[in-house]
């Protein structure tokens, strides 16, 4: 079998604050696929690299924190090479991208176990969202959202905002989607949240009582990240409800975790997309569909856009820019 190699611009953060583009040049080994990037997504979690927070090494698939970092894991598009030992794929098939293997660039290597299909109905663009639409979905269905329930969001990022869509779309009776910003939460509202709750203007645990008759909500998910989100969370939860965890929190937190113990609370780890290997290949297609359907939209949440030429750009917007939701990125 004949190797190619590929030669593509891939971003490389050097360190805080300093991303660029370098050139590199890309082998298929027999177990892993060359794909053509459609459209990238920047995450939350580059965000933090970008600022120097590099991630704990807690899964055998993340490389080491340090300097240089090799930035990217939101992405799709067309396989162009496999493998000698790879079946599942083949030239000219559409895939998501679900690890990280460099994304920020014009084209990608990964193992086939980092890949999944691109479902029928789902275009390449919202497709090449698949991994943040994947763990968002995720966390929406194991919410476990009831009719009649009464759900509190804290967080109203890219995650926060489709896991209220899926809380709507799950019958609840009423969402409260809680953030800083002013902005995200007018887009919240507008994709059909029934109260939105800014911390700079009120108390989000009192707004939520208030909401609730005093009890406080069925259900919260803390998609937020910080200590100050989990702890209003837990204080805005009613008796024997259901705590959602989502956000990667990578620094230590201090939690008041009195009422976990005396008011019964069950406790949902939802953001174990990255964990679920095998599973993944069940659950992502039907995570899914209610995007493809149009029941929780994503495209409202793509507040910007930029060519890869343009990352610098990109990542100060990002860094700078607090109304920014989902940021993408061509090649």
């Amino acid at each position: 079998m004949t190797v190619v190699s590929i030669k593509t611009r891939a971003a490389v953060l050097k360190g805080p604050y300093d991303i660029e583009l370098t050139e590199r040049e890309l082998t298929c080994g027999p177990t892993e696929v060359i794909v053509k990037n459609h459209l990238m997504g920047i995450c939350g979690s580059d965000k933090n690299f970008y600022r120097g927070k590099l991630p704990p090494q807690t899964a055998e698939f993340r490389q080491e924190p340090g300097f240089p970092f090799y930035l990217g894991h939101e992405s799709g598009g067309t396989v162009v090479e496999v493998g000698e030992r790879v079946h599942e794929y083949k030239v000219g098939d559409a895939v998501m991208a679900f690890g990280w293997n460099n994304n920020f660039a014009d084209y990608f290597k990964a193992p086939v176990t980092d890949l999944q299909p691109v479902p029928p109905g789902l275009d390449l663009d919202l497709a090449s969202l698949g991994e943040p639409v994947g763990c968002a979905m995720f966390a929406g269905m194991e919410a476990q959202v009831k009719l009649g329930d009464v759900v509190a969001v804290f967080g109203a990022g890219f995650a926060g905002q489709v896991i209220a869509q899926c809380a709507k779309a799950a019958g609840a009776y009423r969402v409260a989607v809680v953030d800083v910003c002013a902005g995200k939460l007018r887009l919240a509202k507008e994709l059909g949240a029934d109260v939105v709750v800014n911390t700079a203007e009120e108390d989000p645990v009192a707004a939520v009582k208030d909401l609730t008759g005093g009890r406080g909500a069925d259900v919260v998910v803390e998609a937020a990240g910080s200590e100050e989100a989990i702890n209003q969370a837990t204080q805005a939860l009613a008796y024997g409800g259901k705590f959602v965890f989502y956000s990667w929190v990578t620094q230590p937190v201090r939690l008041d975790i009195s009422r976990w113990h005396d008011d019964g609370f069950t406790f949902i780890n939802a953001c174990l997309v990255h964990h679920t290997r095998e599973e993944r290949f069940v659950w992502a297609p039907r995570a899914l569909r209610p995007v493809a359907q149009g029941l929780v939209k994503i495209r409202p949440l793509i507040t910007h856009e930029f060519k890869l030429s343009e990352i610098k750009d990109a990542f100060a917007l990002v860094d700078k820019d607090d109304t920014a939701v989902k940021v993408v990125l061509r090649p």
